[in-house]
């Protein structure tokens, strides 16, 4: 048996159906929320409403699951719950259970967006210029090295919570000064997508990328997009997932600006967009699958055809409170 426990499941009931068409006859998916209207938990064959990740007692709960349900294997759907997995992966591993995702400095790397800047900047990948100190930001701007419009966000977030698009200077000054936490990036004025690395659990080399036009975006995540194939792109990805040392699935944003690619956001775990992957035929549960029974995916990087449409829609979910 193969079961698979997973964590914050919120609204990403595709990714929990996906699991049970692929652990049908051979295992189970367990979720887990802190709220009990969380929709995705009740397409589970089971379900725990748990405190917030960052309760007392909170991991010992996880713990204490996996000894109840026999679990495999476990991952989670929000980014600071990554760190939490990586950091305590040996008491998992006490109990038989694998933790679904990345060491903790690569988890924590692609966190902070500040870290993350700096380590594009130093390893020679293309970047967006960053600042967490405004008059930095201000110096730059008066050598025209930068321009407005930017993007402002908090340097460590998920979820693409709080991020905004400034014109000028003096909102720029207001959410500065409001927040100190704020990052301010440069705009980058190109063609975006949306990628989905597989890195083999096993042989630590990637094996599958599917990539994405994004051509709508909707609170944060992708709406509406295309399917997209290019080989420089796929070298890209392969040789940043392997520097970084990722495992795992990884959700990466990319910017297409004059012709260069250059790397955005991080997410060591399945992202919103990971659906129109999956429905293009690009398992990456069967990948997760096949590591757990102990073995190697095969390179199937840009398996896949392109100029495929993914067009998002509302569904609902109904159910009688208890």
């Amino acid at each position: 048996m193969i079961n698979i426990l997973i964590l914050s499941c919120g609204t990403r009931n595709k990714i929990i159906q996906y699991f049970k068409e692929n652990l049908l006859g051979i295992g189970k998916v367990i979720t887990t929320d802190c709220s009990s209207i969380a929709p995705a938990l009740y397409e589970a064959d089971k379900y725990y409403i748990v405190p917030r990740m960052v309760d007392i007692g909170y991991l010992e709960i996880i713990l204490d699951i996996c000894k109840k349900e026999n679990i495999t294997a476990v991952l989670s759907l929000i980014d600071p719950e990554l760190s939490l997995l990586a950091k305590n992966i040996e008491k998992f591993k006490k109990l038989g259970v694998t933790v679904i995702g990345s060491n903790y400095e690569a988890c924590e790397l692609a966190l902070d967006k500040w870290k993350m800047y700096n380590w594009l900047k130093n390893h020679g990948y293309n970047y967006a210029r960053s600042y967490l100190d405004i008059n930095d930001f201000y110096k730059d701007l008066d050598a025209g090295k930068i321009n407005f419009p930017v993007f402002v966000k908090p340097y460590k977030g998920s979820a693409s919570k709080a991020i905004r698009k400034v014109q000028n200077k003096e909102i720029l000054d207001t959410l500065i000064k409001n927040n100190q936490d704020l990052l301010i990036q440069e705009y980058l004025d190109g063609q975006e997508f949306g990628v989905d690395c597989y890195i083999d659990m096993i042989t630590r080399k990637p094996v599958s990328i599917f990539a994405k036009k994004k051509l709508v975006m909707r609170a944060g995540e992708t709406d509406k997009a295309l399917s997209f194939i290019d080989k420089d792109l796929f070298d890209l990805i392969s040789k940043f997932v392997e520097e970084v040392n990722f495992s795992a699935q990884i959700d990466i944003d990319v910017f297409k600006v004059k012709g260069k690619y250059y790397i955005s956001e991080v997410n060591p775990r399945f992202g919103g967009g990971y659906p129109h992957a999956y429905e293009c035929g690009v398992n990456h549960v069967k990948l997760i699958i096949n590591n757990l029974r102990g073995r190697k995916n095969s390179n199937v990087i840009g398996n896949y055809e392109e100029n495929i449409y993914m067009m998002k829609y509302n569904e609902i979910m109904i159910k009688k409170a208890d």
